[in-house]
């Protein structure tokens, strides 16, 4: 048996996270998010729903770092931010018959995400949901799924008051 690196099956991991991360944060969780894949690339299948935050900082490290890039596209009337330009880097598009993004989409994303995922990297503060389908609902959906969970949150990370 060969220790060599290239011989290993790709990791799928998926991603979830917040969207409203200030940009101190956004450099603080890409930094993180690239510490990690480094483990596993080239060798990592990343699955993301290209939301703005958490997801677009994932999918663009996951192609940075020669990884294959799969995307869920939670409804028809969807996509912020480099959006387009990462989904034009996926090697595979699944896309939910949602008309346009909701709790009820999200959801259905997050289901579809931590199905096909060995893991899962949440970009997550450790609070509890503001509504359904976001983060910490996914987080316990892995878990119940026994799909382990990466919670990256570095310190100092913060999140924009939306409220």
């Amino acid at each position: 048996m060969s220790s060599d690196r290239t011989l290993r099956p790709p990791v799928r991991i998926a991603v979830t996270g917040h969207r409203d991360l200030d940009p101190e944060t956004e450099s603080l969780v890409d930094a993180e998010v690239r510490r990690f894949l480094r483990e596993y690339a080239p060798h990592v299948v990343g699955i993301s729903c290209l939301a703005l935050g958490a997801d677009q900082i994932f999918a663009a490290a996951v192609l940075d770092l020669g990884g294959v890039l799969e995307a869920v596209v939670p409804a028809r009337e969807y996509g912020e931010g480099a959006f387009r330009a990462l989904l034009a880097g996926a090697s595979e598009i699944r896309r939910l018959p949602f008309e346009r993004a909701s709790p009820e989409a999200y959801a259905a994303a997050n289901d579809l995400l931590i199905e096909t995922a060995d893991l899962l990297v949440a970009v997550w503060d450790g609070l509890p949901a503001r509504g359904s389908g976001g983060t910490a609902e996914a987080v316990t959906a892995a878990a119940r799924r026994r799909v382990p969970v990466r919670v990256i949150w570095p310190s100092g990370a913060t999140r924009v008051d939306t409220v």
